[in-house]
């Protein structure tokens, strides 16, 4: 949430601003050389720099940050710029989802209140007026971006019981256990004996203890 400190003396000049950044290549270092090169050269022109710090286009040393970059595609630059508003006035959009729509007078009034006297009317004033001039120049009629989630907004998940585990184990263990692909040896050492019937007799008990079943 947040509401930016940034606004211009020249809201008529939001356009021509924008257009310009489109028209030039954009620099390593977003300086008042850069913007004086671009053909705005009243001290005035300077508070737009600030403007741009606010809604993400440049980081605080004035170095063209991401959006900056989608921006210069001139299919979505004003959609870009949309974007960029909601973030920058969050705090107004969080009490009015529509607030690019609001007139000037209202956008004041809603940020007398936001502001809750740490601004001036005529600060307040300068501000509604900037970002009338904004909305007035960006495309809002696309949805926001859809940003992910956080790992504070992810759904948690209801921990499984150990009940619940026990059963989930019980049902994955397989029902029957097939002894086809077995195979298994065994060994007699036979007693040393010349009596036939001894030997008759220990494959007998073999046959009856090892044979197969059939059920």
């Amino acid at each position: 949430m947040s509401l930016p400190d940034s606004y211009t003396q020249k809201p008529g000049a939001i356009a021509a601003y924008f257009d310009a950044v489109l028209d030039a290549q954009p620099p390593d270092r977003f300086s008042i050389r850069f913007l004086e090169n671009l053909g705005f050269t009243s001290t005035n022109d300077r508070l737009f720099l600030s403007i741009l710090k606010d809604l993400g286009f440049l980081n605080v040393d004035g170095v063209p940050q991401q959006r900056y970059y989608e921006f210069m595609d001139r299919t979505r630059s004003r959609i870009v710029l949309a974007e960029g508003i909601r973030d920058a006035y969050s705090d107004l959009f969080a009490v009015n989802t529509k607030a690019n729509e609001l007139t000037p007078s209202d956008v004041k009034n809603k940020l007398r209140t936001l502001y809750a006297g740490k601004k001036t009317n005529n600060v307040i004033d300068r501000i509604a007026m900037t970002f009338s001039a904004l909305c007035e120049y960006a495309d809002f009629s696309k949805p926001a971006s859809a940003k992910p989630p956080t790992e504070d907004t992810k759904t948690e998940t209801t921990p499984e019981s150990p009940q619940k585990k026990l059963e989930r184990a019980i049902k994955d263990v397989p029902q029957t256990v097939s002894l086809d692909s077995l195979q298994y040896h065994i060994n007699i050492v036979l007693p040393e004996t010349r009596d036939q019937g001894v030997y008759d007799a220990i494959f007998r008990s073999l046959r009856e203890h090892l044979g197969t079943r059939h059920e």
